[in-house]
């Protein structure tokens, strides 16, 4: 039987790799269909806006806390509306970093080649 390169063993070994490929293909794509759904919440100025973007970091929901709704003061409510969406949106994307680590993590130390897994 021939090894591939950088892994014991022979065809079994493979056959185990195409089989783990498989399930983390599969991993990947229930993670694809789920990040729509799933949902993330940030705030600012302690709660009084609150934002809240779904899986892939899109905003899905919006709550002000009207005391800081000020007419005279609109760049504040502006600018507590950015913080809270960015901290979302950053959070969305680690999640996601981290559910994918989670779903190639048995690949690791398999000396891939670079890109292999996106």
């Amino acid at each position: 039987m021939r090894k591939l390169p950088g892994m014991p063993g022979g065809l079994g070994d493979l056959s185990k790799l195409m089989e783990s490929a498989k399930r983390m293909q599969d991993d990947a794509a229930k993670l694809q269909d789920d990040l729509p759904n799933m949902r993330i919440e940030a705030n600012a100025a302690g709660g009084m806006v609150t934002v809240t973007v779904n899986g892939l970091g899109h905003l899905v929901g919006l709550k002000i806390n009207p005391s800081v709704a000020d007419p005279a003061d609109v760049e504040l409510l502006e600018d507590l509306i950015i913080t809270a969406a960015k901290d979302a949106s950053t959070r969305a994307s680690s999640q996601q970093e981290a559910r994918m680590k989670e779903i190639t993590g048995p690949l690791e130390g398999l000396n891939l080649p670079a890109g292999l897994l996106g």
